[in-house]
């Protein structure tokens, strides 16, 4: 139990790396939109194989997150 609990921890602070380090990339490197959003696509593809059928708390969790971030960059709705 307390192996299961030490792995689910692991999977969360990668998958939280992944997307603090994706967030950064989008906010500061030269993207373009279509990149940007191929990355946030990446993401999910990751947290979905960490996760799996978590789809819809990657949705509800990080892709507000995500959209945010997108707007601000490229300044739209």
């Amino acid at each position: 139990m307390e192996e299961e609990t030490k792995e689910e921890n692991r999977k969360i602070r990668y998958l939280q790396f992944l997307v603090d380090l994706s967030i950064l990339s989008i906010q500061k490197d030269d993207l373009l939109l279509k990149e940007a959003l191929k990355r946030v696509e990446d993401v999910k593809m990751a947290a979905c194989s960490l996760f799996p059928g978590k789809d819809e708390t990657f949705e509800l969790i990080y892709r507000p997150r995500f959209n945010r971030v997108i707007q601000e960059r490229f300044g739209f709705p």
